[in-house]
């Protein structure tokens, strides 16, 4: 089943950093947006095998 989460980031010292909003936890960054958005699709996916 496919999940569609909102991702919140804002950038810090050149990073982009961000959050899945309604997913508390779920934190990751990246050098680019894109890089952040499959940086923080591991985090999720790591978290629901922990759970």
């Amino acid at each position: 089943m496919k999940h569609t989460f909102t991702l919140e980031y804002w950038q810090d010292d050149g990073w982009y950093v961000g959050k899945l909003k309604k997913v508390p936890g779920v934190f990751s960054q990246g050098e680019t947006l894109a890089e952040l958005e499959e940086n923080i699709g591991d985090a999720y996916l790591l978290m629901m095998e922990q759970s």
